[in-house]
This record gives structure tokens, sequence and C-alpha cells, in this order.
């Protein structure tokens, strides 16, 4: 398959999840709507990213460092997260998007920033945005080529951080929100399959190790 298929594969696929969330969900507001559409589509390829080297690790299969489906795959979550954070900027305070990080004015608020559930929230989720953004820069053959192989995997690291950071600010939403069953499930679901291949790949390559050592 080429570079171009695979590309077009990947973002159908965000593409879909959206369009579910568009066409599947009661919620009035349409911003909400694509917000949490390329929110999911966001994770699910997060995931998938993060899947894809542990899943070669148990197949036996060869693990580039910087393969181009990981890359690709990792590519349109990037940018649908950044869509995310378009899209939900405008459901809360349109036209004062510093209220998602800042009290109100004339709030009894003792902090200069929220570091209440929604406030938290708020700020994972733009620490989250900045280490996509850093992935996405590294995302090519030039970075690869300009940085060399230790350091540019010593920075591709903090996708590790990133997907944290996404973990937190989606659950504290969950919370929040009061979502529905399906979405806390499809949150789970995600999250728990790349954790646990993850795990796994951690175990195989201790294991790797260690028959090494002896």
């Amino acid at each position: 398959m080429s570079r171009s298929a695979r590309h077009f594969l990947i973002f159908a696929a965000g593409a879909l999840v959206c369009l579910a969330f568009w066409f599947g969900h009661r919620h009035p507001d349409g911003m909400w709507r694509l917000s949490m559409g390329t929110a999911y589509a966001s994770l699910a390829l997060l995931a998938a990213s993060l899947a894809i080297g542990p899943w070669n690790l148990l197949r036996r299969q060869p693990n580039p460092v910087s393969g181009y489906l990981r890359r690709d795959v990792g590519i349109w979550a990037g940018v649908f997260g950044i869509a995310h954070v378009v899209f939900g900027l405008q459901v809360h305070f349109v036209g004062r998007m510093w209220l998602y990080f800042v009290p109100a004015p004339g709030t009894s608020y003792r902090l200069p920033v929220r570091i209440d559930p929604f406030g938290l929230a708020n700020w994972t989720g733009l620490f989250a945005t900045l280490v996509l953004v850093l992935l996405l820069a590294l995302s090519n053959d030039a970075s690869l080529k300009k940085l060399g192989r230790d350091r540019w995997k010593s920075l591709q690291r903090w996708n590790y951080a990133g997907a944290i950071l996404v973990v937190v600010h989606g659950a504290l939403y969950q919370v929040i929100e009061k979502r529905g069953l399906v979405l806390v499930g499809a949150c789970l679901v995600i999250v728990g399959v790349a954790a646990a291949l993850q795990l796994a790949g951690y175990r195989e390559t201790r294991h790797k190790r260690l028959g090494r050592v002896r």
C-alpha cells in the first residue's frame, strides 16, 4: 500500500468517528459534537500509534525507530487532536477562551489560574496539545536526520507523557460532563487495549534483555 493510500484510510477512519458523533448523537450543540468526534478520533489513533510497536514485538516483527505506519497514524492523531482543541474552545466560552484557564473577573477565586477539575482538565489538555505539536514537528525524515537517532528518539518519547495527559484530560471531562456509559466505556476500552499492549511489549523487551544477560 502506498503512503498516500494509507494516509487516506487513516483520515477516513477518523472522519467516520466524527460523522458518527455528528449524526448519531442528539446533543444540540454542533461544536460539541465536532469536539467530541475529533477527540475520540484522536484518542483512538493515538492509542493505535502506541500499540503498533508492542504489537510488532509480540509478533516477532521488525520494529524500526521510525516506522512509516506508526508515524502516519501519529500524524493524524495529532491533526484530529488539534482540531479537537479548535472546536472544543468554542463550546463553553465563545470569544472568551482564556476563561478555560483563568477565573472570570469578579469571582472569589484566590489563584490566578483555575485548578478546579474544569481548570485542570483544560490545563492538561493544553499541555497535551503542545506535546502533539512537538510530535507533529518530529514526524518527518528531515527531523530524524537533523537530530540524529538518539536525540530524535528521546524527544519522540514525549508521546508517553502526552498520552497520560490526554487520558487525564479525558477522564476529568467524563466526570465534569457526567457522560453516558457508552462514551465512558469507549474511552476505557481504547485506553485499556493500548495500556495492555504497552505492558505486554515492556514484558517482552524485558524478557529478551534478561535472556541476553543470562
